[in-house]
């Protein structure tokens, strides 16, 4: 699931996921929107509803990060996947084009929730951790992942238990959207990350086509800081963050971090609840198939899937 392990995710997942976590607390500030409860992609927004949007900088506005005790609400992620199909079966084909024709020795999860991708992965390395902040995602995963040798280890992505250079492959899917500022998950990633090893990261795109479009209309540029949206005012004043990024900013970062970017893909091309509704699954999936790699150059879709490999 999610956050400082997860959207997704994780566990990044989801949600996102064995000692307690760090807690960060930033300082003071008006109660913020309310977050989903776990590392899941953002839901369909009806053009009814008021969208807040807010560009996130360094301030005491910023949402701040969550620990592990605050993703260990009464919800169950994996019902959050019902009827969602289509963005599951679009990170499956991401992440097989990404890994296709590599195997690795060990991998993580981080932020994978309930453990949706670590089967998967399996297939790509000898060995598989589930790395995930909540125990409530964790419980869950003992379900999904039952009868396979995929550990399962509480931990954030700011703090990863794994030594210098352990890992060979490491995945981070829907957790970007809970992280206004990753620059100490990527500096972690990197430290664990074996040199020539590869990382995938999922990022909560804020340039997608439907928003240049109308900055393009409006005669303003996208925002290079993340964006924080929501659609209600939060109930909680620690509000977990729930932000969307600009694509370059977060490449940036991740080379600071020495993080080279190989490769790119646009998922979830098609997420619309029109298109859904209107198209078989397997149509839309054979569309998604199509478009990924097609429209990564100009960022088309919602979420973008980053490969990377440490030198």
């Amino acid at each position: 699931m999610a956050a400082s392990v997860g959207r997704t995710g994780s566990s990044a997942s989801c949600s996102r996921r064995c000692s307690r976590p760090r807690t960060r607390r930033s300082p003071a500030r008006p109660a913020q929107p309310r977050r989903p409860r776990s590392s899941g992609p953002v839901r369909s927004i009806k053009r009814s509803t008021t969208v807040v949007v807010t560009v996130v900088g360094v301030t005491e506005q910023e949402p701040s990060k969550k620990v592990a005790n605050q993703y260990e609400r009464d919800y169950d992620y994996t019902k959050y996947w019902d009827n969602r199909d289509y963005e599951n079966a679009a990170e499956h084909i991401a992440i097989r084009r990404l890994l296709k024709g590599n195997h690795y020795g060990k991998a993580a999860d981080i932020g994978g929730g309930f453990g949706r991708l670590c089967i998967l992965l399996r297939t790509f390395a000898d060995e598989v951790t589930l790395a995930e902040p909540a125990a409530t995602q964790l419980e869950a995963a003992k379900k999904v992942l039952a009868g396979t040798d995929i550990k399962q280890v509480q931990m954030q992505a700011d703090d990863l238990k794994f030594a210098d250079g352990e890992l060979d492959l490491i995945t981070m899917i829907r957790v970007m959207h809970h992280l206004p500022d990753p620059t100490a998950e990527f500096a972690e990633i990197s430290r664990v990350l074996a040199p020539g090893g590869t990382a995938i990261i999922e990022v909560a795109n804020y340039g997608h086509y439907k928003n240049r479009r109308r900055h393009k209309k409006e005669g303003t540029p996208l925002p290079t800081e993340p964006v924080n949206i929501r659609k209600t005012q939060a109930d909680e004043p620690d509000a977990i963050a729930f932000v969307n990024h600009n694509i370059d900013t977060v490449v940036g970062q991740l080379g600071a971090a020495g993080l080279t970017l190989d490769d790119k893909l646009s998922v979830s091309n098609l997420r619309s609840q029109t298109l859904k509704k209107a198209l078989p699954t397997k149509v839309l999936l054979t569309a998604e198939r199509l478009t990924q790699r097609r429209l990564a150059g100009s960022n088309f879709g919602p979420s973008i899937f980053l490969k990377l490999r440490k030198p």
